[in-house]
């Protein structure tokens, strides 16, 4: 199947490596050339613009803006809606990223348009993999087992998504306190025969295998750590990338409680005044799975 992919970061230039090792077709546009050049060195078709881009592409087309949130996203659309026609496809895609295990989609809009589109989901999937089966599924839509899921109309997708990242916020918390719980359990605050120097690095390994709050965050904890167990690279200045922000706002219209997540965001905001060692491994867990970069300093 063929698909045309705008904006080939991180996010958009593996889904196009992806899909092309799937054997699938990708046209691929982006404002630097040196990603198109790069993604056509690979066998993607290049495009100068986004009229050349959509040119190339077969009706109906199907498209997949893997741009930034917000303005750029909105213009582009806005301009390709004077180049498509009626019956193609818009996918905006979102932000989530993981190289190795495939993508698990949340997938909104037409139905009939998220069935046409089902070879490219499934190849961008994750697949089964190891995990079992959980019981009483019978019956239900199997594509779930294989890591995507149609939610609904426009708009549902995102919203199970911007959920999805919220949670994630207060796992991340979770874990970032519990480290540095155990780093400071060796400080001048604990009487002397209750200090331990723990190798965190080693506790994030154990960890993983077999206990109960093994995840890939955790993973992510234990590379950060093995390869500096003080964190030097990182100041524990710590963005937040909006889902966290619609998360809790989702959850003040709804009136739903939501301590966990609401103060998850707030401690990410105060990273940017005050640090801890906790705000260290949030900024490294972001670097490991999305390349989160801190600011400079200055």
């Amino acid at each position: 199947m063929q698909l045309g992919m705008i904006g080939l970061g991180r996010m958009g230039g593996n889904i196009v490596r992806r899909l092309m090792r799937g054997g699938h077709s990708c046209v691929v546009y982006d404002k630097s050339a040196d990603a198109v050049r790069g993604l056509a060195g690979e066998g993607a078709a290049p495009s100068r613009d986004l009229a050349d881009f959509v040119h190339q592409l077969d009706k109906p087309r199907a498209v997949w803006v893997m741009l930034p949130a917000g303005a750029i996203t909105h213009a582009t659309i806005v301009e390709l809606a004077d180049l498509l026609e009626k019956g193609d496809t818009v996918i905006d895609g979102g932000n989530s990223f993981f190289q190795d295990r495939g993508y698990c989609m949340m997938i909104g809009g037409d139905r009939d348009a998220a069935d046409h589109l089902d070879p490219i989901f499934a190849a961008l999937a994750p697949g089964r993999g190891t995990i079992p089966a959980t019981p009483g599924r019978q019956g239900r839509d199997p594509r779930v087992e294989q890591g995507y899921m149609y939610c609904g109309p426009a708009g549902s997708g995102h919203f199970v998504k911007m959920v999805h990242n919220g949670i994630e916020y207060g796992l991340m918390q979770a874990f970032a306190e519990g480290f540095d719980i155990l780093r400071n359990v060796n400080t001048p605050a604990v009487p002397e025969n209750r200090r331990y120097k723990l190798d965190l690095a080693d506790v994030a390994e154990v960890w993983r295998r077999g206990s109960v709050v093994s995840s890939w965050l955790l993973d992510l904890s234990a590379i950060a750590l093995a390869e500096d167990a003080d964190l030097r690279e990182f100041s524990g200045h710590v963005e937040d990338s909006g889902e966290g922000r619609w998360t809790i706002q989702a959850a003040i219209e709804q009136a739903v409680p939501a301590e966990v997540l609401s103060a998850a965001l707030y401690t990410r905001f105060r990273s940017r005044q005050d640090h801890t060692f906790a705000e260290k491994i949030l900024s490294a867990m972001r670097k490991q799975f999305g390349g989160h970069q801190e600011p400079p300093k200055g």
